[in-house]
């Protein structure tokens, strides 16, 4: 279980985050919604214990600043943004990063387990046929495929997700998403996810935080939240208009 409890965070002394309060348990997924700037990316590092915080925030009953590393790591897995590629790996050896919290040395070779559980990570978002190929040569959908096997290689109770969706078509955000619903659900973990569209977060989340100003204004289910009126404050838009408008166009699609 994720317990966050009176959170507040931010940088260079200033809090961005205040007073936010949730829990997240196991097998279940968690959306964060938001304008730019409302301090998604931020909640998400303070989990991650890049950030120091006020309040707590536990895995488990444990404050994570008191875990060691590689026990963390076995706990949380944080996929962010993608931003630059410094080193030529491979795909395989990029996801084979993920195993860096069971290795027993840096200099430890991968194990028949680990290899097992590198390639079927790299099969999970559909990459095994070009593992051998550079990341440096690949698009930026693919990347986020590479990130994401590199976080299901290190098999964490807690994936943490700064929009996942970036970069990939269609059909890849929503393969994204049902590989993860299938992870959350056959191995009884978390997900906590920052999302842009509302129409995947409808379709993905199990609950959704909705952030504003750095405070939370909506928790609860999707159905309870997307239909809580601060959502068109917020955005300052009518969104569930616009969707049905956008549907009603879809079905004159259909019709024709």
């Amino acid at each position: 279980m994720l317990e966050v409890k009176k959170l507040y965070s931010g940088y260079e002394g200033k809090d961005i985050l205040k007073d936010i309060n949730f829990t997240v348990k196991n097998g279940e997924n968690l959306c964060i919604v938001g304008p730019n700037g409302c301090g998604k990316s931020t909640l998400l590092k303070s989990i991650a214990n890049i950030l120091e915080y006020k309040g707590n925030i536990l895995i488990d009953g444990q404050e994570v600043f008191s875990m060691n590393r590689k026990y963390f790591a076995k706990k949380v897995g944080l996929m962010s943004q993608i931003t630059e590629i410094y080193f030529p790996y491979t795909i395989y050896d990029t996801v084979s990063l993920g195993r860096y919290a069971y290795s027993k040395g840096v200099l430890s070779k991968l194990s028949k387990e680990d290899d097992e559980i590198i390639l079927d990570s790299i099969d999970k978002v559909g990459l095994l046929d070009i593992k051998d190929k550079l990341i440096t040569e690949l698009s930026g959908g693919q990347m986020q495929r590479v990130f994401l096997a590199r976080v299901f290689a290190q098999d964490p109770d807690i994936i943490l997700l700064d929009e996942p969706t970036n970069h990939l078509d269609f059909k890849n955000q929503i393969d994204l998403l049902e590989n993860l619903k299938e992870w959350i659900k056959t191995n009884n973990k978390i997900v906590v996810g920052v999302l842009h569209d509302l129409n995947l977060v409808q379709y993905f989340a199990d609950n959704v935080l909705m952030l504003q100003n750095g405070k939370v204004v909506s928790y609860g289910p999707p159905q309870k939240v997307l239909n809580d009126p601060v959502l068109d404050d917020l955005y300052g838009i009518d969104i569930k208009g616009f969707m049905l408008n956008i549907l009603k166009k879809w079905e004159g699609c259909v019709a024709n």
